[in-house]
């Protein structure tokens, strides 16, 4: 007899049978049983997770002999053909070789005809999001109105390319990948069933190969029979897979717990020797401290039937849950960058060194502490380091006050040069950190100090701001020119408007449509028109009243009210001039003599509506 691969062998045959798909199954037994049958029904998901025998179990639920119900018998010619895949009312199309609108045409033209021996004519359409454009416009009006005896059900992988105008027209249902453990319980009352002796440990790795899918799962169930020689024991199955023994990642985590270098690097290279994938390595790795997450925050998550369960739970007690986190986004940022490595032996074990590095152990030895970075304890604060008393000394501190002054060697400004009658022991005063010309601008004036009878002359000038000085000699930036005073606005909003220019910035807006109602010298009451209300909300304000700062002062308050004063806003003029300079383009142009015997000689005609005026910067 002909053997039978398990994966076909063991497809379910009723809805009890189905595993991991609760949901579906639940809401396709109730519609069976109160008879509240859709006409279409789209099913999605990945790849062997059941899509396909779940509409053959619903064709024969609909079809039947027994009558319409969540449980087919499973024994009447109905039944025994559909699983047969003989049944003549039950047509199944693979839309990636039937794309076109031909074929689409040729069944929807025998969907009109009523079922041959069943009771509902059942179109099951594999893969429909590889039909053509064409074909999903032929087939919208039938599959939203179709024949009472003809029932569509669609599958496909990737639901993102059908048209919503199918979605909308059919009950839509997503299937699940299962869990390593769904998978790997089915594959063991499998095994009980075939006869053949199997280890936990094997079906757990096959459970998470399987990467959700149960036909795949299957599939590499028949590899590991062959490979196991009638057998599935776990080292037949890791050398299969070519997976990582777990005993060797637990190895490797308990040399990193210690912060043993040695043996964390003695481990690897027995990885190497095996020939294992480094990749898979680190998404065993990654995998191993998520379990340990786990069972540090939430024990209940793991299954108290895993196997490696007291394992996880020492590490857990063992190693900061931190430093777990912080080992498994190593081991994922590892994993990715192992392309990039040298070689990946190098890429594994710079990965594990990653890890030493960060153990607590390690950055605690050798590690300077912040502080100590920061700043050395024995340094002195620089505003409380005293000056030499000396003329070397007593010159650069006079230089450096220079400097933050604003001021030049000249004579006439207050000196900062030395005088041979300077007493040496004269007090210094204690230098100040140099600030950029931006602070400069907004300092305070800058004092003499303390006065006593023994002052240096220098000492005796009078105070001066650092703003309007002589700039120094060197490379010292002067400071800008200070603001002018609030007194220089004669109210002339348009033309203040520009003259900030491209300051404006985000509150361009409000003032080019703004009309000033007043000005007193601290406040400025401002009117925009009803159709631009939008304006005086309290963000423009804000936004207009920082630019009007930097020319008046802080000082200075903004308000917008909803008005129309009758007066020309800066855009309206800005308007009224483009439109004159526009005019005297187009009559420069028309009255040109050039263009006059153009028009008089050869019938030309002056495109006016494409006259732009060049605006001189």
């Amino acid at each position: 007899m002909t053997y039978q691969v398990l994966a076909r062998k063991w497809r379910p045959k009723r809805f009890a049978d189905l595993v991991g798909q609760e949901h579906v199954v639940r809401a396709l037994k109730n519609a069976l049983t109160d008879a509240r049958l859709h006409h279409a029904y789209l099913l999605t998901g990945t790849r062997g997770v059941g899509k396909t025998t779940i509409a053959r179990i619903l064709a024969k639920s609909l079809n039947c002999e027994q009558g319409i119900g969540a449980e087919p018998c499973g024994e009447c010619a109905a039944c025994r053909q559909i699983d047969a895949g003989r049944f003549v009312d039950l047509l199944e199309i693979d839309a990636a070789s039937n794309t076109g609108i031909d074929n689409i045409r040729e069944v929807l033209e025998n969907a009109q005809y009523a079922p041959s021996i069943g009771r509902f004519k059942v179109y099951i359409i594999d893969e429909v999001h590889m039909l053509s454009k064409s074909a999903f416009n032929a087939m919208l009006k039938t599959l939203e109105e179709p024949p009472a005896h003809v029932k569509f059900i669609l599958a496909t992988t990737d639901p993102q390319k059908v048209p919503v105008t199918v979605l909308s027209r059919c009950l839509q249902f997503n299937l699940r990948n299962m869990t390593p453990q769904q998978i790997s319980g089915h594959l063991a009352h499998v095994l009980e069933q075939e006869g053949v002796a199997f280890d936990a440990g094997a079906l757990a790795l096959l459970g998470r190969a399987a990467s959700g899918s149960m036909r795949d799962a299957l599939s590499l169930l028949d590899q590991a029979i062959a490979y196991g020689v009638g057998e599935v024991r776990e080292d037949a199955v890791r050398a299969m897979l070519g997976a990582v023994d777990r005993r060797y990642l637990f190895t490797l985590a308990d040399a990193l717990a210690d912060a043993d270098g040695a043996r964390l690097m003695q481990e690897a290279a027995k990885l190497a020797e095996r020939s294992i994938s480094f990749d898979g390595a680190l998404a065993e790795m990654a995998l191993l401290w998520h379990q340990v997450a786990l069972m540090q925050t939430v024990p209940d998550a793991v299954a108290d039937d895993e196997p490696e369960r007291d394992v996880l739970a020492e590490l857990a007690a063992r190693v900061a849950p931190e430093d777990v986190q912080l080992y498994y986004q190593i081991a994922l940022h590892g994993r990715r960058d192992l392309a990039l490595a040298p070689d990946e032996m190098a890429g594994f074990s710079m990965t594990l060194l990653r890890m030493l590095a960060f153990h607590p152990r390690q950055a605690g030895e050798g590690a300077a502490p912040p502080a100590a970075v920061s700043r050395p304890a024995a340094a002195p604060k620089p505003e409380s380091r005293p000056v030499a008393a000396s003329p070397q000394g007593a010159a650069a501190a006079k230089g450096l006050l220079a400097q933050l002054s604003g001021r030049g060697p000249r004579a006439e400004a207050p000196a900062v040069k030395p005088t041979p009658s300077e007493p040496e022991s004269a007090p210094e005063p204690e230098p100040e950190p140099a600030a950029p010309p931006a602070a400069v601008k907004a300092a305070a004036p800058v004092a003499s100090p303390a006065r006593d009878d023994d002052a240096a002359p220098w000492d005796e000038e009078p105070e001066e701001t650092a703003i309007g000085m002589p700039p120094p000699d060197g490379d010292f930036d002067p400071p800008p020119p200070e603001p002018a005073e609030l007194a220089v606005f004669d109210g002339d909003w348009i033309a203040l408007i520009g003259e900030l220019g491209p300051r404006m910035g985000a509150a361009r807006m409000l003032a080019q449509n703004a009309m000033l109602k007043s000005f007193d010298g601290h406040h400025l009451a401002l009117a925009v028109p009803d159709s631009f209300r939008h304006l005086a909300a309290r963000d423009y304000q804000e936004k207009l009243k920082l630019v009007l700062a930097e020319r008046f002062g802080d000082a200075l308050s903004v308000t917008v009210s909803v008005e129309d004063l009758g007066l020309e806003t800066p855009a309206q003029k800005d308007a009224r001039d483009r439109q004159a300079l526009l005019a005297a383009a187009r009559a420069s142009l028309e009255t040109d003599p050039v263009v006059q015997q153009f028009v008089r000689d050869f019938d030309a005609r002056l495109l006016t509506d494409t006259i732009q005026p060049i605006q001189e910067s």
